[in-house]
């Protein structure tokens, strides 16, 4: 069977403090690592999704309901659910975190913020698919998971 958890599935964490939440992966390690035997992945999330904006909202209103709060952390395989979305190659989900980073406190916090900019630059103005439309990966990714 083919790889299909590369870089920029969006996924649905199953396990652990962040059950339910939405998150895309950053780098698989399917034969898995020194530190980890085992199949698991990088990825970044949405910990607290945006809240719904209207046009009569102020702009310091706007500005704090579209807050986003990441996370970082490394995922068993049995312990997400990919889903059917992938998110654009152009928006450079390798790019956000490196190992080194996760090595430390300091790095991780240094991550999350960047992410954080990304999520809130890419929630704001989704990039469009081949059609022209908003793309839909990123508009699924925005939204809380109701179950």
């Amino acid at each position: 069977m083919g790889k299909f958890i590369k870089a920029g599935r969006v996924v649905v964490l199953l396990q652990g403090r962040y059950t339910g939440k939405k998150a895309i992966v950053v780098k698989p390690f399917d034969d898995g690592s020194r530190a980890r035997p085992f199949g698991h992945c990088l990825v970044a999330g949405v910990d607290r999704a945006p809240l719904k904006v209207t046009k009569t909202m102020g702009k310091k209103k706007i500005a704090k309901r579209s807050a986003v709060k990441p996370f970082v952390k490394y995922v068993n395989y049995n312990h997400i659910m990919p889903t059917r979305y992938q998110v654009p190659a152009e928006v450079g989900v390798q790019s956000w975190v490196t190992d080194q980073q996760m090595d430390n406190s300091d790095g991780r916090v240094e991550a999350k913020k960047l992410i954080k900019k990304a999520f809130q630059e890419k929630f704001a103005s989704p990039p469009a698919d081949k059609t022209g439309k908003p793309s839909k990966d990123v508009l699924y990714l925005r939204k809380k998971l109701r179950f």
